[in-house]
């Protein structure tokens, strides 16, 4: 029997160097939730931020009871928050959404409604996103890995706003590793996806934390840490260039045997050489990065560790008596 306090909506929220926009969004929250279902919760999740967004939280909880505040060790990065708080929630839905406002709160209803049609698991895909061209074209890199890694044609279309029942996260109850992408960890729980467009607006202050070097580090994470695409690809290149090698063992021995004497040009050597050592090398490396990861799992290096966390949401009578 679950012993957690069950309410109707969990909204989780990582939340870095974001000091100046958490009063309008908890405002924003405190005028859309309540009409959506009055038995709702926002979670918080200070992943390290280095200005004041923790003690922006904590008075937060005083106007707003059904903020549970969780603060983190350091920074693990947004999806290690995210599991955070997801593991956190008592809600029977889960929505997660980003703390700059660019996810309005208003477009959640939409989410609800479309989950309401049988699905597990609904993305929020901007209708027109509100980010530079690089920032465009490394989502779409990471979006491309995603695809590959979670095997679903709505992988194109993920974003961080996105609803689900709670019942999907038993998936990865017991996941332990510090790599962590809450998309691919979903699909371990159902492959019931989908997408609605939704609203997309701008950021209210200060700039985007997640840079191009960022997203590129998430995409080789995702490939690496959860398919075996790439140790795959590493295996059609080496078939590739032995096949090419036996063709040109058949043209240098069939030259010899046909005319009598070898085929000249050293550069053309030196440089079959090369191919067949970068992909040797090529192949090493993917293979290292593979070692890598189960070094780092075998270690059990926790994916996040909290420092705090603050509920202001008292339990049911009924459910401290369960207890």
């Amino acid at each position: 029997m679950d012993t957690q306090h069950q309410t109707g909506l969990s909204i989780v929220i990582p939340v870095y160097n974001s000091e100046p926009i958490l009063p309008d969004l908890a405002q924003r929250l405190s005028q859309t939730l309540p009409e959506i279902n009055p038995d709702f919760e926002v979670i918080l999740v200070n992943d390290g931020s280095r200005d004041g967004s923790w003690e922006v939280i904590r008075r937060l909880q005083a106007n707003y009871p059904w903020i549970t505040a969780i603060n983190l060790m350091r920074n693990f990065g947004q999806h290690n928050a995210l599991l955070c708080g997801i593991r956190a929630a008592r809600g029977d839905i889960i929505v997660t959404m980003d703390d700059d406002l660019q996810h309005p709160p208003e477009e959640i209803p939409r989410l609800l409604a479309k989950l309401e049609e049988g699905y597990d698991v609904v993305y929020g895909t901007p209708e027109h996103e509100q980010h530079n061209l690089w920032r465009t074209l490394a989502s779409q890199l990471t979006k491309i890995a995603l695809q590959s890694t979670m095997g679903v044609q709505t992988a194109r279309s993920v974003s961080a706003f996105r609803a689900f029942r709670t019942p999907v996260r038993a998936a990865f109850a017991s996941y332990k590793s510090s790599f962590v992408s809450i998309d691919v960890l979903l699909t371990w729980g159902t492959h019931r996806f989908t997408a609605i467009p939704v609203r997309h607006d701008e950021r209210k202050a200060g700039q985007s934390n997640y840079t191009l070097r960022k997203l590129i580090v998430h995409a080789l994470n995702m490939v690496t840490g959860f398919t075996i695409l790439p140790l795959q690809i590493a295996s059609l290149m080496g078939f590739g260039f032995a096949l090419f090698g036996v063709l040109v063992l058949i043209y240098v021995v069939g030259r010899y045997l046909l005319q009598g004497g070898a085929v000249p040009g050293f550069p053309f050597l030196a440089s079959t050489i090369a191919i067949f050592s970068g992909v040797q090398l090529f192949a090493l490396g993917i293979i290292g990065e593979y070692l890598a990861r189960m070094h780092f799992r075998l270690m059990e290096k926790p994916p996040y560790v909290v420092r705090e966390q603050v509920e202001t949401c008292e339990p049911a009578a009924e459910d401290i008596h369960e207890r």
